[in-house]
């Protein structure tokens, strides 16, 4: 992604570049089709184009000036992080979300660095971005089944072998809704590593807690709403509309001020954090695989080691 400027009027744009491709088309459609939500970041423009010698679809976007959700809270100045804090910006990332569920749109890939604020004003909105795993889920049979996830904000059903859908997005928000309240993730990894076996089973069984100090204050409205954002059986977690309904997020300006221990967590674990993504970043190329998209070699043509190893052992 790149900035550019609009000749005509000279606002600054966002440009993102994709070979073109048909995953690249349903990215674009799909955001295309999204963008008409305050809290979805806006596509402006689509040109189909060459670059380098490539066919390339040449996206132009809003420009988000205001950096990622979990910096700005970092960087704030003015005073503890809140609880109503917490439910405003949740209230605006359910609305994004609600939006791309009623038009049958999952995302797949909610995340901390997915969440970008217009400026850097105080007015600025947080609005969702990136919708390169996105999928549509017009009816049952195009339930999700394709494994593509960022670690911590991944739903326990995406690391087996069970379908999943929009459900998926719900678990994401509670996973985020928790590192707002508290300023680190639910299902941590003791070895810094971002995805670890311990890490995997923590989340396949809905191991986590709220411990203290740092949940003490937190009212139980907001931990009973990630509990049912948490739920391991995705046929037991709440709808978008259902978290939607909670008066922690409907009546997100009656939600008390506690202060909260997120600001002050998230500035320490500053470099524990780019670590974090980091690792995510390099857990992803192995993580996400779409299934239209693999080619499986024939047995004769395989060259797999283990496989001659068993090839000579049954010639001998």
């Amino acid at each position: 992604v790149v900035e550019c400027h609009e000749k005509s009027t000279g606002v600054k744009r966002a440009l993102k570049v994709l070979h073109d491709s048909t995953k690249a088309r349903r990215e674009v459609e799909l955001h295309w089709r999204a963008s008409g939500c305050i809290h979805i970041v806006e596509i402006i423009d689509v040109y189909d184009n060459t670059y380098g010698g490539k066919r390339c679809l040449l996206v132009v976007m809003e420009c988000m000036d205001g950096g990622e959700l979990f910096q700005r809270i970092q960087d704030n100045r003015e005073g503890a992080f809140t609880e109503r804090q917490a439910a405003e910006i949740m209230h605006s990332i359910c609305v994004a979300v609600r939006h791309l569920h009623d038009s049958n749109i999952a995302h797949r890939d909610i995340k901390p660095e997915n969440l970008l604020y217009t400026s850097m004003e105080p007015n600025a909105v947080l609005k969702l971005t990136d919708f390169g795993f996105a999928k549509e889920t017009l009816n049952h049979a195009d339930t999700l089944q394709t494994p593509c996830y960022t670690p911590y904000y991944v739903a326990p059903e995406v690391l087996g072998p069970e379908k999943y859908d929009k459900s998926c997005d719900i678990w994401s928000l509670g996973v985020v809704m928790y590192i707002l309240l508290c300023g680190f993730p639910p299902f941590y990894s003791n070895h810094g590593l971002a995805i670890s076996p311990g890490m995997k089973k923590r989340i396949r069984l809905g191991q986590y807690d709220f411990p203290e100090p740092e949940w003490s204050n937190v009212s139980a409205e907001a931990k009973n709403l990630i509990k049912g954002m948490l739920s391991v059986d995705p046929t037991k977690r709440l709808s978008i509309q259902q978290v939607m309904s909670s008066p922690w997020i409907r009546q997100f300006t009656q939600v008390p001020q506690t202060p909260l221990y997120t600001h002050t967590l998230l500035r320490e674990s500053g470099d524990a954090w780019a670590d974090v993504r980091d690792e995510m970043t390099r857990s992803l190329a192995t993580m996400r695989v779409d299934y239209d998209q693999v080619q499986i070699k024939a047995l004769e043509q395989s060259n797999n080691s283990l496989l001659n190893k068993r090839r000579n052992k049954v010639g001998a």
